[in-house]
């Protein structure tokens, strides 16, 4: 005879949710994984059982637990169209996330950030820039995205700031806008003296600050144009940096940033792009999120030697964004 919880998961599965309440009412577990992998949360959601899928996350279902194939409840519900689910399953993400966010803070105010990466020996090479785990910092295939992310920021022609060079792919294609001053912080030491010899620091309207960003603040002044893509630092960095826009961007100005926030995961990719959007219209920015397919330039032959895939998703979503009381 079956258990409570494939009950549940059997429930949940028909969008009974008279039997489902019940279960749970009599202690079923709702975090339970069934043999397929699923849990009764991933079963209703994959079949579009809206009121099930609120019942469940009531209960405390995980919204984020993974199956073997690495997907999550509401990637069943994107995959199969099940709009209403998707939508409760995606507010709960948001809301999960938004109050976790507060608590990465403290935690991350004892952390060290980025220092351990500041101190890792980096490797250079035709396509890629690695660190010594063999984690891609940043590698070529992402040129055709960092021509879109200039091409955005620089809209407006005037001044413009980056924030990490990398390979240099936003600098390069920046510089083919001819802004009128173009300044580029960078922390690592061996990519800054890379930058060096390569010349950026030769070139009339470039300005090199180095150090971390959070370090060199008063050094910026206001700018038409902002792109902020560093290594080793984690969304909570980037979530301080947008603390700053107000004062770094000028009115009608565009920032955008690397949008590689859960890049692994379809659902957890868009919990973090309305996450980012949602903080940004607080701060007074409206954001444009502008698909670009990427599937065709990442093959498997890509991530040869790369222990990280930190790219799995066939669309990247690239934010254009800009005051909200300019942006009419």
């Amino acid at each position: 005879m079956a258990n409570n919880e494939e009950s549940l998961c059997e429930a949940a599965r028909k969008g009974d949710i008279g039997k489902l309440q019940s279960l749970i009412d009599s202690g079923a577990d709702v975090t339970y994984f069934d043999k397929e992998g699923l849990t009764p949360l991933m079963h209703a959601a994959k079949h579009g059982h809206a009121e099930v899928v609120k019942a469940l996350l009531d209960a405390s279902a995980p919204w984020n637990a993974l199956s073997p194939s690495n997907l999550s409840a509401g990637d069943f519900a994107m995959e199969n169209g099940h709009q209403a689910a998707f939508d409760i399953l995606l507010n709960m993400g948001i809301q999960a996330e938004l109050i976790l966010g507060t608590i990465a803070r403290k935690e991350n105010a004892k952390g060290n950030s980025n220092r351990d990466y500041l101190e890792d020996r980096v490797n250079f090479s035709e396509d890629k820039v690695m660190d010594t785990e063999s984690k891609a910092i940043m590698m070529a295939w992402e040129k055709p995205l960092m021509e879109a992310h200039a091409k955005a920021i620089c809209s407006q022609g005037g001044h413009i700031l980056n924030i990490g060079f990398g390979m240099g792919l936003v600098d390069t294609a920046i510089q083919q806008y001819g802004p009128t001053s173009h300044t580029i912080i960078e922390a690592h030491p061996e990519v800054y003296d890379r930058m060096l010899q390569s010349g950026w620091g030769e070139k009339e309207n470039v300005k090199i600050i180095f150090g971390r960003w959070q370090d060199v603040l008063s050094q910026l002044e206001s700018y038409d144009g902002i792109f902020f893509d560093t290594y080793g630092e984690y969304y909570e960095d980037m979530r301080e940096f947008h603390q700053h826009l107000p004062q770094l961007v000028k009115p009608g100005g565009i920032y955008s940033f690397f949008n590689g926030l859960c890049g692994g995961n379809p659902f957890f990719h868009v919990v973090y792009c309305q996450l980012v959007s949602l903080e940004l219209e607080n701060l007074g920015y409206s954001t444009q999120l502008i698909p670009l397919p990427v599937k065709d330039c990442l093959g498997e032959e890509i991530w040869e030697g790369v222990r990280h895939k930190y790219w799995q998703l066939d669309t990247y979503y690239l934010p254009v964004c800009q005051s909200i009381d300019d942006s009419e």
